[in-house]
């Protein structure tokens, strides 16, 4: 599929209310298991995906469509998530990652980019020169890659009890 903002916005738009009705009033039992290993909970999913939007999709966005000479992105905190998801309940971080996420894409849809915005370019430390449409596109991917994570997180609670039908469940078996 070829980048369209608009098309971007169908998914950014979509991704708290789809996360509220796939999380809401489920037991921590779905929400607080891990993996496995250094896996992270449903619960440390969401508040990472807030983390995300306080530093990451805007702030980046405003480097890149800045006029700064030396437009380099900060590196993104990948451990401060862990304290938000100990000190919230899931039903608080999800309404507070739907009230960021509203902000955030109001913030976007202000600036009225043109085709020549979403070819601006900035600095990642690892990644080197990156443009704005990668950037949103890779907002889009990684709220599409966390729903992914979510499901298959929680369709790993039932790993045991589904017996030799696991041959049939891809997602128990990744």
């Amino acid at each position: 599929m070829k980048f369209d903002l608009d098309k971007s916005l169908e998914v950014l738009e979509k991704t708290p209310a789809v996360l509220f009705t796939m999380l809401r009033h489920l037991s921590s039992d779905w929400t607080e298991h891990h993996e496995g290993g250094d896996a992270w909970s449903v619960k440390e999913v969401i508040a990472h995906l807030i983390i995300c939007e306080k530093t990451n999709w805007i702030v980046r966005t405003k480097i890149i469509l800045s006029d700064d000479a030396g437009k380099t992105f900060s590196p993104i905190d990948m451990t401060t998530h862990f304290g938000l998801a100990q000190s919230k309940s899931l039903e608080k971080l999800l309404e507070e990652f739907s009230l960021i996420r509203e902000n955030n894409l109001s913030t976007l849809k202000n600036y009225k980019l043109k085709e020549a915005d979403l070819l601006r370019t900035a600095i990642h430390l690892k990644l080197g020169e990156v443009n704005l449409q990668q950037l949103i596109a890779t907002w889009v991917t990684h709220d599409l890659s966390h729903t992914a994570q979510i499901a298959r997180i929680m369709a790993k609670q039932c790993k045991e009890q589904v017996g030799p039908f696991d041959v049939y469940l891809n997602i128990l078996n990744s």
